[in-house]
C-alpha cells in the first residue's frame, strides 16, 4: 500500500504572453528562492499500528512550518510519502528511486537500519542528503558523505550508561538486552570488569512476545539487585508489569533502562512500591516553547484512531516523535540558507547525480538548531550528533517537581530529572544522594518495614502479662525501645518477626548463610535489629549502619568460692620472700654491727668508771647482742644497749628507717588480709583458659564470638578454637541464656560479649567477669545490600546518641537489683579465726623460752661439774658459790666493805663473756681476794654491771 501527497506548482498558460511573463519573472527576481520544496518520507508499516508515529510527526513539522512563515516566509513546503514492509530493503531502495524520480531535496526514513542502509547507498549515489531518526549501528566505513543521524550514537550511549553505573557504585551489574544491538550499545558496559572492578552478568530476553517471568525468576534467585534494560519502551512497559507480578517491585532493585522514553511509561503504578528506576531522557520538557509543541502534538494525536497500548501514557510525545520533528525543521532551515536551491528529477538507473547535493548536504551539516531534543549540531566528517544533553530521569514517589503542564497533565506521574549527561562533559548529578537512594525513600513515613530479631536477654524477650498479646506488643527489651525511636524520627512502621532458626548469622564451608544475614540476603526482612555484631565477613553479605553499642569478647564464669583467713594470716600481708628477706637482713645488720663495733675505738669503755687507770676495757656488741639490737628495732621496741660510735650509729639509723618502712608497709596491710575474704579463681584470663583442660569453656554456636576465634591467626585464640572444635556438642551452646545456665552448673567458661556479661552478673551475684576484653566491635542495624534505609538509620542513630537517649535505655535494661551480700557488707570485728595464730605464736614462744632456760642451767651445772673435777677444787668452789649467795643482794657498809660483783660470781662458776681485755698486764698482788673482778665501791654508788646475754 502507498500513500503520495504532492502539492505541484500552478501551470502557466501555454501561448507565448505565458512564457514572456514568465521569462520577465525570472530576470527581476533571479535570487528568489523556489516557492515549493518537496521532501521525501519513507516510513515502515507494523502491524497492528494503523499509523506510523514517524509519520504522523513527519506530517506534524511540515504543517508547523507552513503556519508559522518565520522559518521559511518564501517557501511552501511539500512532502511525499511512501510506506514499505518492515525489513523489506528491496522495497525500500525502489521507494527511494520513485521519490528521487519525482524530485525531492532530502530524504527521511526509514528506521530499521537494513532498510535504512538501502536507502543511504541510493542516496551517496545520486548525492542526496539522507537524514536518520533512529539508532544505526557503525559501518565498517561510518563516513557516509550524504548523511546525518539526529539520534545519538552507540558509544555515545554506551558511555552515559557506563557513567551512570560507576555513579551508582554498583559492583555487580545484570545486563539484560533484547537483540544483538543492544550488546553494541553496551560496549563500554561490557568491557568495565577490566577496567573498573565490575561483575558483569548478561541475560537477554525471550523473543517475540514470550513470557519473561522464568528469566525474572532466575535473576530474583540469584540475588540480582542491580539490572540494566536494553529494549524498546514498550517491551519495558509489559517486563515492569511481570517484574510487579513477581515481587520484584521493592526498594532492593534497582532497574537502569536505556530506552529514551522512560519518561512516556505510566509509572504510576510503581510509584509507592519503593522500586529505584533509572532513565535517560532527550527530549527536553523543562523547556516551555517545548511543552508548547507537544500540547499540539497531543491534539493532534486527537484526530488519529485510538489504540489501548498498556503502559504508555496516552498522546505523549515519544523520542522518535520529536526526533522526525526536529529533522524536517533541520531540512527546512539548510533549505532556506540555500538561495538557489534547484530541485531536478533523478533516474536511479542513469547514476547522474544531482548538481546541487552537495551544497546542500554542508548546509544541513552546517546547520544549528534548538529543537525539541535540545541543540542540534553534527559532525562534518561523519554526519553524527554532537555536543548533546541526556537528562537522567528517576522515579520519584512524591512525582516531579521539574515536568511541563502538558506532561503533568497526562495520566501517570513522569519520572524526576535528577542530572544531566553531556557527549563532551559527561555526568552532572543534580541530586546529592550518591546513592541512588532517594529515587523512592526520600521519606520513609508510612512505610511498613519489616524487622527480623532474635530472643536475647535484655534485648528481645516476651512480655509477661496475664492477657494474650499479639503482634510487636509480645516483645519488650532494649531493641524494642530503640525501634520505637528510630520509628519515631524516621516515620515507619515495623512489623517483628522472630529468625526461624534462631541463629544471628554464620557462614558454613559452602558459602551458605543462615539466621539473620540470611533473612536479609533473601530480602525476607528489611532490618535486623537485634544484638548482631558487625563482622568484616558480614559486611560482605549485608550492610550495617553506625554501630549503636559498643562491646567486646570476655569471659563469663562462676564467681569462685571466698577462702576465710586463717590462724596465721598475719603473716599474709607480706610473701613468704619478703619474711625470708627480713630475717636475712636482719641477721646481715647484726653481723656488720658487731663486726664494725670491733672495730671501731668509740665502742670499747671503762668497765669500772669509779677506776680510771683499770687496763680493761669493755664492748657492749657481743654477736648476741647485735643480733638482740636488730630484732628489738625490728619489733620497734629498742633495747638497752646503744650504739657509742658515728659508724655503728649509721647502721641502726639505716637499720631503723628499713624497719620503719617494712612495718608500715605491714601494718596497712594487715587489716585487708585479716578482715577480706580471698578469692581464689583457677583462671585470670584467656591464656589460662586455653592452658588447661580441666575448666572446659566455648561460645554460642553460629553467632560472631565462634566467628572470631574460628578466624583469629593468634595463636592462643587458635589453640582454643582447636579446643572448641574438637567438642562441637559440648563446648558449643544453642544460646545465651543455655550458656549462663551451663557455668552456674558446671565447671564450664562461656566467651560472650561483654554486655551479655554485665548485664548477667547484675542479675545473678554468682557469675563474674574474668579477664579483660579481648577485642572490640559493636552492635549495628543490618540491611541487605544496597538498602536504601541504612544512612537513615544511621543518621537516626547518631541523633539518639548525641540525646543521651541509647545511654539511658541501657541503663534501663542493664541496671540490676545488684548483690545485697556485697552491697551491705561492713569491717567486721576480728574473731579467734582471724588472729588465733599469734596467740599459738606467743604461748610457743613462751613455752620455748621455759625449756631454753632449763637447758641453759643444766649446760652449765654440768660444764661447771667438770671444770671442778679437773681441778680439785670441788670444796672450794661449794664455799665461793655459798660466799655468793650471802653477799648477793647487800650493801655496802659505810666501812668500806668489800662486796663481789655479779661478773665475778660468773668468772668464778667459768662464764667467760670475753667482752673484756686488759690494756696492761701487771702482777697480781698478794694478800687480794682470788676474784678478778673485786671491785672497790664508792661510798654513793654501788658499780653493778649486768651484761646482757
Amino acid at each position: 500500500m502507498r500513500r503520495r501527497a504532492v502539492l505541484r506548482q500552478p501551470g502557466l498558460g501555454s501561448g507565448d504572453t505565458g512564457r514572456a511573463l514568465f521569462c520577465v519573472l525570472c530576470c527581476v527576481l533571479p535570487q528568489a528562492a523556489p516557492q515549493v520544496l518537496r521532501i521525501g518520507g519513507i516510513f515502515e508499516t507494523v502491524e497492528n499500528e494503523p499509523v506510523n508515529v514517524e509519520e504522523l510527526a513527519f506530517r506534524f513539522a511540515v504543517t508547523s512550518i507552513n503556519r508559522n512563515r518565520t522559518l521559511m516566509p518564501n517557501t511552501t513546503l511539500t512532502y511525499d510519502i511512501h510506506r514499505v514492509n518492515l525489513f523489506d530493503s528491496f522495497e525500500a531502495s525502489r521507494r527511494a528511486c520513485d521519490q528521487l524520480a519525482l524530485g525531492v531535496a532530502a530524504l527521511l526514513g526509514p528506521a530499521h537500519s537494513s532498510s535504512a542502509s538501502a536507502v543511504q547507498s541510493v542516496c551517496n549515489a545520486l548525492q542526496v542528503p539522507h537524514v536518520h531518526t533512529r539508532w544505526r549501528a557503525p559501518a565498517a566505513d561510518s563516513r557516509d558523505p550524504f548523511h546525518v543521524n539526529l539520534h545519538p550514537d552507540a558509544a555515545a550511549i554506551s558511555r552515559a550508561v557506563l557513567d551512570l553505573v560507576l555513579y551508582l557504585g554498583w559492583r555487580a551489574v545484570t545486563l539484560v538486552y533484547e537483540d544483538s544491538t543492544g550488546l553494541i550499545r553496551l560496549q563500554e558496559l561490557i568491557k568495565a570488569p577490566s577496567r573498573h572492578n565490575i561483575k558483569i552478568k548478561i541475560r537477554q530476553l525471550p523473543s517475540g512476545n514470550k513470557d519473561a517471568k522464568p528469566l525474572l525468576k532466575e535473576m530474583k534467585k540469584g540475588r540480582e539487585f542491580h539490572v540494566v534494560f536494553d529494549c524498546s519502551h514498550r517491551a519495558a512497559a509489559e517486563i515492569l508489569k511481570q517484574t510487579l507480578f513477581m515481587g520484584m517491585m521493592t526498594e532492593h532493585y534497582h532497574y537502569l533502562f536505556t530506552t529514551l522514553d522512560l519518561f512516556a511509561l505510566d509509572l504510576e503504578l510503581y510509584r509507592h512500591s519503593g522500586v529505584n528506576m533509572t532513565g535517560f531522557r532527550l527530549l527536553n520538557v523543562d523547556d516551555p516553547q517545548v511543552a508548547a509543541v507537544a500540547e499540539k502534538w497531543s491534539r493532534e494525536w486527537l484526530q488519529v484512531p485510538p489504540r489501548p497500548e498498556a503502559g504508555l501514557l496516552d498522546r505523549a510525545m515519544t523520542t522518535d516523535a520529536a526526533l522526525m520533528f526536529d529533522a524536517v525543521h533541520v531540512v527546512a532551515l539548510a533549505a532556506h540558507r540555500a538561495p538557489q536551491l534547484a530541485v531536478s528529477s533523478l533516474q536511479c538507473h542513469r547514476h547522474k547525480p544531482w548538481r546541487l547535493g552537495p551544497r546542500f548536504m554542508s548546509l544541513i551539516r552546517e546547520a544549528r538548531w534548538d529543537g525539541l531534543t535540545g541543540p542540534i549540531a553534527f559532525n562534518r566528517t561523519d554526519g553524527s550528533r554532537k555536543d548533546f544533553d541526556l537528562d537522567v530521569i528517576s522515579l520519584q514517589e512524591e512525582g516531579t517537581a521539574k515536568v511541563s503542564a502538558s506532561a503533568s497533565s497526562s495520566n501517570g506521574t513522569p519520572p524526576t530529572r535528577i542530572g544531566v549527561w553531556n557527549s563532551n562533559r559527561g555526568l552532572n548529578m543534580t541530586d546529592g544522594d550518591r546513592d541512588g537512594s532517594r529515587n523512592v525513600t526520600d521519606s520513609l513515613a508510612n512505610r511498613t518495614l519489616i524487622v527480623t530479631t532474635i530472643l536475647e536477654e535484655p534485648y528481645v524477650m516476651y512480655r509477661k502479662s496475664d492477657t494474650p498479646l499479639y503482634g510487636n506488643d509480645r516483645f519488650e527489651g532494649y531493641c524494642l525501645d530503640l525501634l520505637k525511636e528510630l520509628s519515631s524520627i524516621l516515620g515507619f512502621i515495623y512489623d517483628i518477626q522472630l529468625v526461624p532458626d534462631g541463629k544471628y548469622g554464620a557462614q558454613n564451608d559452602r558459602g551458605e548463610w543462615n539466621g539473620m544475614v540470611k533473612e536479609l540476603i533473601d530480602h525476607r526482612a528489611d532490618l535486623a535489629v537485634a544484638p548482631l555484631t558487625i563482622t568484616y565477613v558480614r559486611e560482605t553479605a549485608i550492610d550495617f549502619s553506625k554501630p549503636f553499642m559498643t562491646l567486646g569478647i570476655s569471659i563469663l564464669y562462676r564467681k569462685p568460692n571466698g577462702t576465710n583467713p586463717g590462724i596465721f594470716s598475719f603473716l599474709n600481708p607480706l610473701s613468704p620472700d619478703i619474711w625470708m628477706y627480713v630475717l636475712l637482713a636482719c641477721l646481715g645488720v647484726s653481723c656488720v654491727l658487731f663486726v664494725i663495733a670491733r672495730f671501731t675505738p668509740y665502742e670499747w669503755h671503762n668497765p669500772h668508771p669509779c677506776n680510771p687507770d683499770s687496763d680493761v676495757v669493755e664492748n657492749h656488741f657481743t654477736l648476741l647482742n647485735s643480733v638482740w639490737f636488730g630484732v628489738g628495732a625490728l619489733m620497734q621496741q629498742g633495747s638497752e644497749l646503744m650504739p657509742r660510735a658515728l659508724s655503728t650509729r649509721i647502721v641502726g639509723g639505716i637499720w631503723w628507717f628499713f624497719t620503719l618502712i617494712v612495718i608500715s608497709s605491714y601494718t596497712a596491710n594487715l587489716a585487708a588480709f585479716l578482715t577480706v575474704e580471698r578469692m581464689e579463681s583457677p583462671i585470670d584470663s584467656a591464656d589460662d583458659l586455653a592452658k588447661q583442660t580441666r575448666i572446659e569453656y566455648g561460645a554460642v554456636r553460629d553467632g560472631s564470638t565462634m566467628t572470631f576465634f574460628k578466624k583469629s591467626r593468634i595463636s592462643t585464640y587458635e589453640k582454643m578454637w582447636a579446643f572448641m572444635s574438637s567438642r562441637p556438642h559440648t563446648a558449643l551452646v544453642r544460646n545465651s541464656e543455655e550458656g549462663v545456665q551451663r557455668v552456674l552448673a558446671t565447671d564450664y567458661a562461656l566467651l560472650m560479649e561483654s554486655t551479655s556479661i554485665e548485664y548477667a552478673t547484675q542479675r545473678d551475684c554468682n557469675l563474674t567477669q574474668i579477664g579483660g576484653l579481648l577485642d572490640s566491635k559493636g552492635y549495628g542495624v543490618g540491611t541487605p545490600i544496597g538498602s536504601p534505609y541504612r544512612d537513615k538509620i544511621t543518621i537516626a542513630i547518631l541523633q539518639l546518641q548525641e540525646e543521651g537517649k541509647l545511654h539511658m535505655m541501657k541503663e534501663k535494661w542493664w541496671r540490676g537489683s545488684g548483690c545485697p551480700e556485697e552491697a551491705g557488707k561492713g569491717a567486721s570485728a576480728l574473731g579467734v579465726e582471724n588472729i588465733g595464730g599469734i596467740f599459738i605464736v606467743l604461748a610457743a614462744g613462751l613455752v620455748l623460752s621455759v625449756f631454753v632456760a632449763i637447758g641453759e642451767f643444766m649446760y652449765k651445772s654440768r660444764k661447771s661439774s667438770s671444770s671442778v673435777e679437773q681441778k680439785g677444787k670441788s670444796s672450794r668452789t661449794r664455799r665461793g658459790f655459798r660466799h655468793t649467795v650471802r653477799f648477793r643482794g647487800r650493801k655496802q657498809s659505810p666501812g668500806g666493805e668489800q662486796c663481789l660483783s655479779f661478773n665475778a660470781i660468773m668468772e668464778e662458776l667459768g662464764i667467760s663473756l670475753k667482752n673484756q681485755k686488759e690494756l696492761k698486764k701487771k702482777p697480781r698482788t698478794k694478800g687480794k681476794p682470788s676474784f678478778t673482778s673485786i671491785l672497790t665501791c664508792h661510798q654513793r654508788r654501788t658499780l653493778r654491771k649486768e651484761t646482757v646475754a
